[in-house]
């Protein structure tokens, strides 16, 4: 396994407990929380190595 499937892997893993707490919050709050976690997604996004 590379180092990027790895990576890839393990953000896979933090990504669904993170969903899963969203998704027991109130509506509004889930909101905030999709939000924040599609600001912080593409960070990571756009700092990571394209593949050109």
């Amino acid at each position: 396994m590379s180092s990027d499937e790895h990576e890839t892997e393990n953000a896979a893993d933090g990504l669904l407990p993170t969903l899963e707490v969203i998704e027991q919050q109130p509506l509004g709050q889930r909101a905030v929380a999709y939000a924040a976690l599609l600001d912080e997604l593409s960070r990571r996004l756009d700092s990571s190595p394209s593949q050109a």
